[in-house]
């Protein structure tokens, strides 16, 4: 046992570290990456399919859609978008917080006093379902003596949110009349954009043009009109309209493998993490719970600091592949709460702490949320959304979109990596 002086003075020897509280590096575990330069660059790819009176607005909602609400809202409006889109009041409010002033259109159903104070207070812009709703919020508006821009959706076939569409010109008539209102567009939803056959949409548009039609023979000036989310954005130029409502392609994927190539669209969006140990097992030993796999011979494993708390669904368990040094790899055992383990026998010299690439670009391989959707049977939108906060948000901040490029052609780096 050591003496008490022992103690100090091998503390004393020990003790080169700086005496001041210390940090955790941003890609310590894992960590998202998230690309500035390729939210530009989605924007101005998406502006120049539009025609020159239409205007974009960028979806940001459920912090949109895992990248980040406030650096891809800046990102977008820097690049061209002159709109944002938010599902709840909350999300409206972290972007006037952060001193964002571009519109905000807040897309999900307002009901209470409570909510259109708030809306009035933060300057955002809601939506309107329904003639009941519109009167609550005409009715708290008097009270509070403000005016506001809102918004009428129109149900053309989603059967979501939206005044039937064959009630739309007595709705925008209804609203018309109403203090304090002043209605900013008319907009409805497509159910199957993203389809190969456009029938359902084309009945939509349709029924669309229907309502629209309807408001002018009464009389009334159209405001602003919107029927395009990515989908019909990119496939569909009769659908744009006034604005667009865009979130998957700001993000840079395409809602379908038919739509792709319409536009060039980078990923924005990198999941990375690190070897944290590795392992030699022998045949016939099981790894992870259950024991959903049995090594066939004498394995190297290795383990990654990265989980279905991170947001890796369990069910890619023994399906997922993954990126080491430019070398696909595949992912064996159940995929734990903080840790998955890979296969990585054919790769020699593997050190703790190299960095593996669960989605994103490792070598000549690309890994997307694409490919995790098509084994789960789920969609894009879900999997993109589904990476939790514990994993920090590490971004690129070109100047820039084209100075970000320029920069990257000579050779220098122009990404400064910050947490958002």
């Amino acid at each position: 046992m050591l003496s008490q002086e022992s103690s100090l003075q091998l503390k004393s020897k020990g003790s080169s570290l700086p005496e001041r509280e210390p940090t955790v590096p941003l890609r310590e575990r894992a960590w998202v990456e998230i690309d500035r330069g390729a939210i530009a660059h989605n924007v101005g790819e998406i502006k120049r399919h539009l025609s020159q009176k239409c205007q974009l607005m960028a979806v940001v909602k459920a912090d949109a859609y895992g990248h980040g609400a406030i650096s891809v809202a800046e990102t977008a409006l820097e690049a061209g978008a002159s709109w944002l889109g938010v599902a709840t009041i909350p999300e409206g409010i972290q972007l006037r917080e952060a001193g964002i002033e571009a519109p905000i259109l807040v897309l999900g159903a307002v009901n209470t006093p409570e909510q259109i104070q708030a809306i009035a207070h933060w300057r955002l812009q809601p939506t309107l379902c329904s003639a009941k709703q519109a009167l609550i919020v005409s009715e708290t508006l008097n009270q509070l003596q403000k005016n506001l821009t809102v918004h009428l959706k129109l149900d053309t076939g989603m059967s979501r949110l939206g005044i039937p569409w064959q009630e739309g010109a007595e709705f925008f008539q209804q609203v018309s009349h109403l203090s304090h209102l002043q209605i900013g567009s008319v907009y409805s939803h497509l159910a199957t954009a993203d389809s190969p056959d456009p029938e359902i949409m084309n009945q939509q548009h349709q029924r669309f043009e229907a309502a629209i039609a309807q408001i002018k023979a009464m009389g009334f000036r159209l405001p602003k009109l919107h029927l395009a989310n990515s989908a019909a954005t990119l496939c569909d130029r009769t659908c744009h309209y006034d604005l667009v409502r865009v979130g998957l392609a700001t993000y840079g994927l395409y809602p379908a493998p038919h739509l792709q190539g319409i536009v060039h669209l980078k990923p924005v969006m990198q999941v990375k993490a690190r070897v944290t140990q590795i392992k030699t097992i022998p045949a016939g030993t099981g790894i992870s719970y259950g024991y959903q796999y049995i090594a066939p011979r004498d394995m190297t494993i290795a383990v990654v600091g990265i989980g279905y708390a991170d947001g890796v669904p369990r069910n890619l368990s023994n399906k997922l592949q993954v990126g080491i040094r430019g070398q696909r790899i595949p992912q064996v055992g159940a995929i734990t709460m903080d840790q998955l383990m890979l296969d990585v026998s054919h790769i020699p010299d593997l050190q703790v702490g190299e960095v593996v690439t669960l989605l994103g670009k490792d070598g000549d391989h690309q890994f997307t949320a694409d490919d995790w959707a098509t084994i789960l049977g789920t969609i894009s939108w879900e999997i993109l959304c589904s990476f939790k906060h514990r994993l920090p948000r590490v971004i690129s901040s070109p100047v820039s979109a084209s100075g970000h490029e320029n920069l990257l052609r000579s050779g220098q780096d122009a990404r400064t990596p910050r947490i958002l």
